[in-house]
């Protein structure tokens, strides 16, 4: 009610809820001068937006950048219609990477990351949470079992790209933080990638 009261605020409400005004908005809002992306790639907007925001850091177009993601569906939805075949779990739990997996749930909320190159963290005594050591991002292109499934050679590929930019051997991987959909398709796709 504040935002409306202003001069423009009719506008700038209007313009704030636009996700392809978000990042400008927020860059607006906190006189961040850096580059300002929308990303939208579905399931994987915050790892990509994570992964410009590195290469914004390593080509210094900024010395600090705030990446992250948001789904919050107004008004917020109240349950769902479970559709055979489909991607949502009949009984609302996710059984990731289980013999019983059957689909996933849906979810919102918001998480952002800020980050530095890390010479620079140290030097202003940050606290640093983690340490990127490289990424990357590719797709599938026609690869794939369908439009939304995921291709188990384009995930290998880049999985294998992201180690190699990190300079890291898979071996010394000891976590591994996946899509997980928690279906029989995507989860046996994701798992032999990885393998590869």
């Amino acid at each position: 009610q504040h935002l409306l009261g202003e001069p423009g605020g009719l506008l700038l409400a209007a313009t704030g809820n636009e996700r392809d005004s978000l990042a400008s908005l927020v860059s607006y809002k906190l006189g961040l001068r850096g580059p300002a992306i929308g990303v939208q790639t579905f399931c994987s907007t915050s790892l990509v937006a994570v992964h410009l925001a590195c290469q914004s850091l390593l080509t210094f177009e900024c010395d600090l950048a705030i990446a992250g993601g948001a789904f919050v569906p107004l008004p917020q939805p109240s349950g769902y219609l479970y559709e055979q075949g489909g991607i949502l779990s009949p009984d609302g739990r996710v059984r990731s990477f289980d013999a019983q997996a059957n689909g996933t749930v849906m979810g919102s909320g918001v998480g952002t990351v800020a980050l530095k190159r890390m010479t620079e963290a140290i030097e202003d005594g940050d606290i640093i949470h983690a340490v990127i050591l490289g990424s990357a991002v590719n797709n599938d292109g026609r690869v794939q079992a369908g439009h939304a499934d995921p291709g188990g050679d384009g995930e290998a590929e880049v999985v294998e790209l992201a180690l190699g930019v990190a300079g890291v051997k898979p071996d010394s991987v000891g976590y591994v933080e996946c899509h997980a959909t928690g279906t029989s398709l995507g989860d046996s796709i994701e798992l032999a990638a990885l393998n590869r």
